[in-house]
């Protein structure tokens, strides 16, 4: 690019945000309190959580080795969205992230949608993580007495009661949780290498590519159980969508953005694909189990003392730090939906800390839901909600690439100015990612016993949103006239 066109490109984007980019009113009231390192471990302890250190367990037994591949794929159009919703943040950087891009790009309903369906991700996966909680506290015999529901709802309290402190606090707090998981997926990683390079026995089994060959390879049942796995991989990557509501509250985004999207492939490949990787070679699929997490399993059976326990301690502040994360981002979102109308009023309120507690608490109230599964059907709690939010991720990354598209339009047609730090390849990546996450939905039908369940939620919770369209519509009318007269003075 020529200096006169960097010149130009750069008036068209100011003239852009000046007079076109329509402001979030949602975003007033924020402190700018993220800096670089936490906005970074955020994206970190995003692609780290219950996904992998739980969900693995159960995927390894049912899919093999191949889940591997399967965590690949699924990486790599999560880079994308990621790096789409990158490209958008840089535009024009907003805590309510997608669901104000949706508003721009797709009008009050597309807002709507994207907000709702990000809140039923959220305050499902909130029920997972507490299930996550109680799983991993009745690890230890001491709990093993305390009902699974109990221990939910202490987790859930205890959380409720850190995110409720200023944005500054629950950064630093992301941080050294975010510095906790890496530095054990490391530690996990070096012992496994170790095992394989020493061929130290694990359970009686020598690691090594015959604990793959001598168990039916590395697809044991065939490719329908990898395929059914698909969805459960798609909610593994969730949280990566973190880093877009988070640049809204840092004061450098355009530093800091691009660095995190970009470094989110290799941690990607090293932290899932190495990990499963190393979890197939070291252990027959069948020994991993949904109930325990399968790091746990290998260090509980190397013989090291309480290997076991200090890695179900790990695994159990990954899981508070997913739901930490849940609460944080549903806060921000729904307050940037209430102010627009399509959200309960109270959703838009914040104390003293600047700390949108009112949508906080909105989301607390569906994981207290999530307490009375754990108390009706423990056993099955988490796989239950892991697929309802699975609806929810979907849906959430199939509208930010909507959007993009739509971005990608109106700057061929002049009408702003897109960043240098851009979605390569468009609108064929956008397509083909919309592609690949409407098929794995689709795929959802051949698993009887929840999946299909999971889709004939589908009309039931599309006609919950066109009910609630109906009684939100004239709140949303009401929100566009008074910023049309607050604009007019």
């Amino acid at each position: 690019m020529s200096s006169n066109d960097a010149a130009q490109s750069a008036q068209v984007a100011t003239r852009t945000r000046a007079t076109e980019t329509p402001a979030d009113a949602g975003d007033a009231g924020y402190s700018k309190d993220l800096k670089h390192r936490h906005v970074n471990m955020i994206a970190i302890g995003g692609a780290i959580g219950t996904g992998l250190f739980l969900g693995a367990g159960g995927r390894l037994h049912s899919a093999g080795p191949a889940l591997a591949l399967a965590y690949l794929v699924c990486g790599v159009f999560a880079f994308f969205v990621v790096r789409a919703l990158g490209e958008l943040v840089l535009y024009r950087p907003s805590s309510g992230s997608f669901v104000s891009y949706a508003r721009e790009f797709l009008g009050e309903k597309g807002a709507y949608v994207a907000g709702w369906m990000y809140f039923l991700n959220w305050s499902t996966t909130g029920i997972a993580d507490i299930t996550a909680i109680a799983l991993y506290t009745h690890y230890w015999s001491m709990f093993t007495d305390i009902p699974q529901w109990v221990l939910a709802l202490i987790a859930l309290a205890v959380v409720l009661a850190v995110n409720l402190i200023s944005v500054k606090y629950f950064g630093e707090m992301e941080f050294w949780f975010a510095i906790i998981k890496v530095a054990t997926l490391v530690g996990f990683m070096l012992v496994g290498i170790f095992l394989l390079a020493t061929q130290h026995q694990v359970d009686g089994t020598t690691p090594g590519m015959d604990v793959v060959t001598d168990n039916g390879g590395v697809l044991p049942h065939g490719v329908m159980p990898v395929v059914l796995v698909m969805q459960g991989v798609i909610f593994a990557y969730a949280a990566l969508e973190l880093v877009g509501v988070a640049a809204g509250e840092t004061s450098e985004p355009e530093k800091v953005v691009p660095r995190a999207v970009n470094s989110i492939m290799w941690r990607v490949g090293l932290f899932y694909v190495g990990s499963v990787v190393l979890l197939a070679l070291l252990l027959p699929g069948s020994v991993y189990s949904a109930d325990q997490s399968p790091f746990v399993t290998v260090l509980s059976k190397i013989g090291v003392p309480a290997a076991g326990d200090v890695m179900n301690l790990v695994v159990l502040t990954a899981a508070m730090s997913s739901l930490n994360s849940g609460l944080y981002s549903t806060g921000r979102i729904l307050r940037s939906m209430a102010m627009a109308g399509s959200a309960p009023k109270f959703t838009a309120r914040m104390n003293r800390s600047q700390v949108p507690y009112g949508g906080i608490l909105l989301t607390c109230a569906v994981c207290v839901l999530g307490v009375g599964l754990n108390y009706l059907v423990p056993s099955q709690a988490f796989e239950i909600v892991l697929n309802i939010a699975s609806l929810g991720v979907v849906s959430t990354w199939v509208i930010i690439m909507i959007c993009h598209l739509v971005f990608v339009r109106r700057a061929r047609e002049g009408l702003l100015a897109r960043p240098s730090f851009r979605l390569p390849f468009s609108p064929v990546t956008e397509i083909t990612t919309i592609a690949f996450l409407l098929a794995v939905l689709g795929l959802m039908w051949n698993d009887p016993a929840v999946g299909r369940k999971t889709l004939l939620l589908v009309p039931v919770i599309a006609a919950a949103l066109v009910a609630g369209w109906f009684a939100v519509r004239h709140r949303v009318t009401e929100a566009a006239d008074q910023e049309l007269s607050d604009l007019a003075k």
